[in-house]
């Protein structure tokens, strides 16, 4: 990495033409260290890889000679018509990247009318966001408590969010070789307007365990999803759920859709692909129950293999902060718009005029996983 960063392009060079494209360009102009913080993942980073090489397994069988001329990529799911499929998800800390940080990224969501996941540890209060859009939800970190946690969705409720994304894979934050060796820190003084930067520890006595007695002892349970469920009237999804099991619970207790995700395998090292984990869940809940990926969609094929899996729509995490990085919202909207075009290809090339059309039957059985 050269040591001159570059200051965020004002215009789109042509050689940016991928999101592979963009990847490469961000790493000049951000420090080091923030790019290993973006990049890196926990421990040996096998599920980062994981997360990629899993659409890679997966075959494309294409059908042919079809009348696509009243072809769309709507899809309808929690009682919302979405233009495109390709959702932002929930990043905090977007400062570190560009200084309008979710100010330019929404901006760019909403030309683009992509849904955006706004974090619970943005730097840009939730009250900015065009409270006439559409297409945005809040993500929820459980605040240790459940007064702290209800107060945000209030606010998230107050100003017009569609819905409330509950993250649940991240009690406690996983370990991360690479951004420890490059001695990360948040920058101080970075404002979040509606959380500490962390979530305060409990104070441990003599004896008490540091994990067990320290973040686990505050993490959410079941019983407290459920009551903060029945709070709102606004449909609650679970973020980072990846077994079957769990979905079960959370069908039962009123959960309204999933996000099969493992974190853009930043927690738990070695997890199973949110690829795989989806093909298993949709055969545990019923056909309209939505369930959203998130992790390694890098291409438009990437978006139709997961909606031939299962998905109702699928997120992208570190491809739009490339973006942000690059050329702020120009740069956001531009990498949103180069993946929706390669899915709208992919669909012709398939042979599919919506997204309700996309099934297993484009989909070569023995090839994946």
């Amino acid at each position: 990495m050269s040591n001159t960063l570059r200051p965020a392009l004002n215009n789109i060079p042509p050689h940016l033409q991928t999101l592979a494209d963009y990847e490469k360009e961000a790493m000049h102009f951000l420090p080091e260290v923030t790019w290993h913080y973006l990049q890196g993942g926990a421990m040996s980073e096998s599920s980062i890889r994981e997360n990629l090489n899993s659409f890679e397994k997966i075959k494309l069988i294409p059908r042919h000679l079809n009348d696509l001329t009243q072809g769309n990529t709507e899809c309808h799911f929690l009682g919302q018509t979405f233009p495109h499929p390709i959702f932002l998800a929930p990043i905090g800390h977007q400062q570190l990247f560009h200084p309008q940080a979710e100010k330019a990224t929404s901006l760019a969501a909403e030309v683009l009318q992509s849904n955006i996941l706004l974090s619970t540890f943005t730097n840009t209060s939730l009250q900015e966001l065009n409270k006439e859009n559409p297409y945005k939800w809040f993500q929820l970190y459980w605040q240790g408590e459940r007064e702290k946690s209800l107060q945000l969705l209030r606010e998230a409720e107050a100003h017009h969010y569609k819905a409330i994304v509950i993250t649940v894979d991240s009690p406690h934050k996983g370990i991360r070789d690479r951004e420890n060796q490059v001695f990360f820190q948040l920058p101080e003084g970075m404002q979040h307007p509606h959380t500490p930067a962390h979530i305060p520890l409990p104070e441990l006595k003599e004896g008490d365990h540091p994990v067990f007695n320290g973040l686990m002892k505050i993490a959410p349970t079941w019983k407290d999803i459920e009551w903060l469920v029945e709070q709102t009237h606004l449909p609650v999804l679970l973020k980072g759920v990846l077994h079957p099991k769990d979905a079960e619970i959370a069908l039962a207790i009123g959960i309204k859709g999933l996000i099969i995700s493992n974190h853009g395998g930043r927690v738990l090292d070695t997890s199973i692909s949110p690829i795989q984990a989806l093909a298993k869940i949709r055969q545990h809940v019923p056909r309209d129950f939505p369930l959203l990926l998130d992790g390694g969609i890098r291409r438009g094929t990437d978006v139709f293999k997961a909606l031939a899996m299962g998905a109702n729509a699928v997120l992208i995490g570190r491809p739009y902060i490339h973006g942000l990085t690059v050329a702020g919202a120009l740069g956001v909207a531009h990498v949103i718009r180069i993946l929706k075009e390669e899915f709208e290809i992919t669909m012709a090339l398939m042979g599919t005029a919506s997204t309700k059309e996309i099934n297993l039957e484009y989909i070569f059985q023995e090839s994946y996983f």
